[in-house]
């Protein structure tokens, strides 16, 4: 029975291990590490933000970025737009992405470049046309096929990822797990303080208004 129990048990770590292996081995023929792709891939969505994201437009996923705003500059300012955005194409083609994946992005780019010639309406649509986002979303898509990288926090917050990285290697203190959380959701936590304080200012603003009107009106 033990013996049973034993074979049963290594039949079932085999489906968990052969992926784990078959990642490692797809890592090793493009000569890259776990820790390699994912500082790469942190380095693209850095670039990905300050070229489409930079500043995210209030209550929606949609952002301007330096792409933006080389569009207000006619023609120049597009191909220098479409020269900074190869340079995430090159990131991905570091990490082993095909050619082929790459064609929708690169479309858009060239859409990108046509549509930000016309004036005022090019700058615009450069808001929702971007490239460089494009492109993070392919490449992560592939890593996570690939390679089994399905972490997303140092691409969603690639410069504070990188930032207690920078800290982690200086103190002890930034690796424990909590610190480590908390520094990186710094936004979401200033995010909450800054709602707590909207609500409780709207709630103190209603109460008042209810409060005159009841001793204008005598019904207070």
């Amino acid at each position: 029975m033990d013996k049973l129990n034993k074979f049963s048990r290594l039949k079932a770590k085999k489906p968990t291990d052969k992926p784990t292996a078959d990642y490692q081995a797809k890592l090793a023929e493009h000569g890259l590490s776990r820790e390699q792709v994912i500082a790469t891939e942190r380095k693209l969505a850095k670039f990905a933000n300050t070229m489409d994201s930079l500043v995210r437009i209030p209550f929606t996923k949609q952002g301007m970025g330096a792409d933006a705003a080389l569009s207000t500059i006619p023609l120049a300012g597009d191909l220098a737009g479409l020269a900074l955005t190869s340079y995430a194409f090159i990131l991905g083609r570091q990490l082993g992405v095909p050619a082929h994946k790459m064609t929708p992005a690169v479309r858009l780019a060239l859409i990108d470049m046509v549509v930000g010639i016309v004036p005022g309406i090019g700058t615009l649509l450069d808001i929702f046309i971007r490239p460089s986002r494009k492109t993070l979303g392919i490449v992560h898509q592939h890593l996570q096929d690939e390679y089994g990288i399905t972490e997303t926090m140092h691409m969603d917050r690639p410069f504070l990822h990188q930032s207690l990285e920078d800290k982690q290697q200086q103190s002890r203190f930034w690796r424990n797990p909590i610190v480590a959380w908390l520094y990186l959701h710094i936004p979401d936590i200033l995010g909450l303080i800054v709602l707590i304080f909207i609500v409780w200012g709207l709630w103190a603003v209603m109460s008042w208004l209810v409060s005159l009107f009841g001793k204008t009106t005598g019904f207070g």
